[in-house]
């Protein structure tokens, strides 16, 4: 498979796999025909941060990289779970980048016009907990003109931040592009319009897709806030009393939804955290379906999608990736994974399903015990 380096919404590719196995290599713009009436299709409308900022570790005077990586207070600016990264550029693959300087307690840097101070040092040298200087507006002005958004080495020019936000993006508070997204454009929103297919948003605050450390990596997705609105909610509620199919594009849109389940399968309007990894074993209690790029196993994303299907349908649906040449990572072509009737009796140690909290406005979370279960 070929990584795909650019958006190309006119030759994307749409791998459907359906509930009994049959797959179909479709144009994506068939996407817009899919679905039936009363469907409701559910998508994130996270906005991406600028979440790279280079600098200089002020202790060494040495080049140092931070990809911002989680919310510690959301939405408060000046907090963040931070990747830490030596000198190098996205070009270089995220596996080979070198380590950051020796980081101690304290520490500040140097990140553009922004000073931070290194808060907490967690169990990896890469991670940290990071305090930026200064107030909320100061801290947002500074991310907004320094920062760059995260990027891989299969995209070698650099990108622009509008480069990673879908057609619906709004606030900004996502780390990476939740990337299913860019699936959506209005002809087919407009399509799903006309032919009666219900259309909701939710914010899910996506975090990052590679930490460069395969240990590290096993860690993803870290805890992320989201909030379901109201009328999301009562929609989901509507779809479920007709007995109509519920779709997530991208796999943050299941770990909101699925966090702020009842066990009944309805869904609470809700500020809340996602927390754990849906895997296989994982019982689905609101999504029948789900859109999502390209991933390729042991990828968080792709144990995400050991929920919907068997390891032989997901094998099949690789194949036929492999057979029509699907592009890989965040601007890549597409699947629309039906929810299999899966053997729950059989479930992998140590999947969890995610939890919610449900906590009210101002959107405050207290992350001690991401920390206790990550780190401590």
């Amino acid at each position: 498979m070929i990584a795909a380096d650019r958006p190309d919404r006119r030759a994307a590719r749409l791998l459907v796999v359906e509930a009994d196995g049959a797959t179909r290599d479709l144009p994506r713009t068939e996407l817009a025909i899919l679905f039936d009436a009363g469907d409701l299709v559910i998508a994130n409308d996270a906005a991406t941060l600028p979440a790279s900022l280079r600098g200089t570790h002020l202790p060494s005077d040495e080049a140092i990289e931070i990809r911002l990586a989680g919310w510690l207070t959301f939405p408060d600016p000046t907090n963040f779970l931070a990747i830490a990264f030596g000198a190098g550029d996205h070009r270089m693959r995220t596996e080979n980048r070198l380590p950051p300087p020796p980081l101690s307690l304290g520490d500040h840097l140097r990140l553009g016009r922004l000073e931070a101070v290194i808060e907490r040092l967690l169990d990896h040298p890469r991670l940290l907990e990071l305090r930026f200087r200064g107030n909320r507006a100061a801290v947002l002005a500074g991310v907004a003109q320094h920062g760059r958004p995260i990027q891989y080495a299969n995209v070698r020019e650099p990108l622009a931040l509008w480069n990673v936000w879908t057609k619906i993006a709004a606030g900004p508070v996502a780390f990476e592009a939740p990337s299913a997204g860019f699936a959506l454009d209005w002809r087919t929103l407009q399509a799903w319009r006309r032919r009666d297919v219900g259309f909701a948003t939710l914010t899910h605050a996506a975090g990052v897709s590679s930490t460069g450390d395969p240990a590290l990596d096993l860690r993803l997705p870290f805890d992320e806030p989201y909030r379901i609105p109201e009328r999301t909610a009562a929609q989901v509620a509507r779809a479920k009393l007709r007995g109509s199919r519920i779709i997530a594009i991208g796999t943050s849109v299941v770990r909101a939804l699925e966090a702020a389940a009842n066990p009944d399968g309805n869904v609470r309007a809700a500020n809340g955290i996602a927390t754990g990894r849906i895997a296989l074993g994982t019982p689905l209690r609101v999504v029948d379906a789900i859109l999502t790029g390209v991933h390729q196993p042991g990828e968080s994303h792709f144990e995400l999608l050991r929920a919907f299907a068997d390891d032989a349908l997901l094998a099949k649906a690789s194949a036929a990736f492999a057979e029509h040449r699907y592009r890989t990572h965040e601007f890549g072509d597409s699947m629309l994974l039906n929810r299999q009737r899966l053997d729950r009796s059989r479930t992998e140690p140590g999947s969890a399903r995610d939890e919610a909290s449900t906590l009210g406005d101002p959107m405050i979370l207290d992350f001690q015990g991401f920390r206790k279960r990550h780190f401590d």
